[in-house]
């Protein structure tokens, strides 16, 4: 079992903790069948691997620290997240991680940002999205340079909400960073959502496929289980069909 990078140094009050949602991430990524398939996929090349949403820094450390397990070799990575606390986190997690396992791989930065608006055109081979899935009736405003809160709760709050309020049925940032799938991701690009029941997870993999057209394929690769008949969390993998699957001939 591979080891869960710590984050005993970060300050919750502003920053998501790792939760279930986390470890499903963990988990699906380096599971024996998804290892397989990531390693088919990037054989040739050290990938570029991006985590969205960082918070911590917990998912995009294990895979900086573990590549040679889940990609067969280093990785090249980087993590966005609008709150600049968690730019921080998650740079001192992955600098923690990757020391503890001697990892070859290079971490190049944390940037503060919204979703993929500051990455090239093509440039990610492995796209990862924790997103704020959680239905809410309004959807918080992107932090500004000279916000003004009326103390440090409502600033603490604001920050935190951003890792979790997702507006409408939890989907109006996870909707804004499917539109920039293609353009952001390699020919042989993946990416990899979560999705919680709330936020009908069928009729989005529906809508993706319409949305993207074309040679795009999504796929359910992991969950946390049932209840009630729904699968409670899910992991969509999103990819274009570039060369033939694993134990396919020629598409």
């Amino acid at each position: 079992m591979l080891p869960t990078p710590d984050t005993s140094h970060v300050n919750f009050d502003t920053i998501y903790e790792p939760a279930e949602d986390s470890f499903l991430l963990l988990d699906t990524l380096s599971s024996p069948s998804e290892v397989q398939w990531l390693q088919y996929h990037f054989t040739n090349y050290t990938p570029l691997v991006v985590e969205v949403g960082t918070g911590s820094g917990v998912v995009i450390a294990f895979l900086a620290a573990n590549a040679d397990h889940i990609f067969g070799g280093p990785i090249a990575s980087m993590g966005i997240d609008v709150n600049p606390n968690a730019c921080a986190a998650t740079k001192q997690t992955v600098s923690a991680a990757v020391k503890d396992r001697a990892s070859a791989s290079c971490y190049l930065g944390s940037v503060n940002g919204d979703l993929c608006t500051m990455l090239y055109r093509g440039s990610v081979d492995v796209l990862v999205f924790n997103p704020p899935y959680v239905p809410s009736e309004n959807l918080p405003a992107l932090p500004v340079v000279g916000n003004n809160y009326r103390d440090k709760f409502e600033h603490d709050s604001h920050l935190l909400s951003l890792s979790y309020d997702g507006g409408i049925d939890g989907m109006e940032t996870t909707n804004r960073l499917l539109a920039q799938i293609p353009d952001v991701l390699s020919p042989d690009g993946i990416a990899y959502v979560l999705l919680c029941a709330q936020n009908k997870p069928d009729q989005v993999k529906v809508k993706i496929k319409s949305l993207l057209g074309g040679p795009w394929l999504v796929e359910t690769v992991g969950s946390s289980g049932k209840k009630a008949g729904w699968e409670k969390l899910q992991i969509v993998r999103i990819w274009r069909r570039s060369r033939p699957e694993l134990g396919q001939g020629p598409v």
